[in-house]
């Protein structure tokens, strides 16, 4: 297939989405799919107001002109941002069906910044995301969550991990004082990131990652170790060698690094909601209370062999399957295309 992929979300960026989204990339190509990526660096963008990192698209009208070059045979719209709402229109224009993904609960996100209410945000989201022929959710919990928000065309898409990059490996690459309870992710307000850092704890509390965030809680909280970001075996290494790692949101849909920290053996502690209710098993992989500091303390009695175990199960072709047959089901729904314009020369799809 020619799958066009359009993402808001995409590199320089460092999250969840963005990893899982070249994954996807990577190994649909491998599989012999022609993957072009429609993605911010490709036009002109301004910053995010009040999240400087985050760039947004100000010239998405020539999204009619790529898409028609291309003619593809299947399109994913994975994010709602500039760039998704003018593939959106494409589609919707020249009746190609499409799917859409739920990766952040945007609504909750907005409240936490702006006085918008919830229920005028999710009708934006059910009216963008209305329009696919399915709209993929990562967990049977978000998925409930959305039915009972009026949200009609579900469809499941796991995620997966790397499990050879991220393995157990020795505890010493860190020399900090134990137990090194560890976060992992965007340092910014939706994270919840207070929470980890007020926590009790007589050890180590390390911060892996950076954002908007930083400043403000490195004042409040000194105490805490700042590692900033890291990449890959890098990543994996500070991962791996940490003892838990705490996952305080209450936003996010998946939180993709906890399967990481999982398939490094290392226990999980977290809230009980969206995400880690999902992905952690409560005693086994990992602690669920609304009490942080008591998931975090039961999380250190957590066998380790039994979170690789659970991660070993996740892998990322198992992810790649599902979303391909995804993109199966809206193909055999597609309507007549209307005649495409030829290719434009020198546009390519590579990330």
């Amino acid at each position: 297939m020619k799958i066009a992929l359009i993402t808001d979300a995409w590199t320089p960026q460092v999250n969840g989405v963005v990893r899982t989204l070249q994954q996807m990339v990577m190994m649909l190509r491998a599989d012999g799919h022609e993957v072009e990526v429609v993605s911010p660096d490709r036009f002109m963008t301004i910053a995010c107001p009040g999240y400087a990192e985050i760039r947004l698209a100000v010239a998405p009208w020539q999204m009619a002109q790529l898409m028609d070059s291309f003619a593809p045979d299947a399109v994913h719209i994975a994010t709602e941002g500039t760039l998704g709402h003018a593939a959106r229109k494409w589609c919707i224009r020249n009746n190609i069906p499409f799917t859409t993904a739920y990766h952040t609960q945007f609504p909750e996100y907005l409240r936490l910044r702006f006085p918008m209410p919830l229920r005028l945000s999710y009708a934006i989201l059910r009216w963008f995301h209305g329009a696919a022929h399915k709209c993929m959710v990562s967990t049977k919990t978000m998925r409930d969550q959305l039915a009972a928000r009026g949200f009609k065309n579900i469809a499941r898409w796991q995620r997966g991990v790397d499990t050879q990059r991220f393995r157990p490996r020795d505890k010493n690459f860190l020399d900090l004082p134990r137990p090194i309870a560890a976060y992992v992710g965007r340092v910014a307000v939706e994270k919840n990131i207070g929470a980890f850092l007020s926590m009790p704890w007589n050890g180590t509390k390390l911060v892996i990652g950076d954002g908007p965030e930083r400043e403000r809680l490195q004042s409040l909280h000194p105490d805490g170790v700042y590692a900033g970001y890291r990449f890959g075996d890098d990543l994996a290494q500070h991962l791996a060698a940490a003892d838990i790692l705490v996952f305080p949101s209450l936003t996010d849909t998946f939180g993709l690094v906890n399967l990481e920290a999982m398939s490094c053996g290392v226990p999980v502690a977290a809230f009980p909601v969206v995400g880690p209710i999902d992905v952690i098993e409560d005693g086994v992989t990992g602690a669920l209370d609304s009490n942080l500091e008591k998931a975090a303390l039961r999380a250190l009695r957590i066998d380790p062999i039994r979170c690789r175990e659970r991660a070993l199960r996740s892998g990322w072709d198992v992810c790649a399957r599902q979303f391909e047959s995804n993109l199966v089901a809206c193909r055999k729904n597609e309507a007549p295309l209307r005649p495409r314009v030829p290719a434009v020369t020198g546009w390519s799809g590579a990330p």
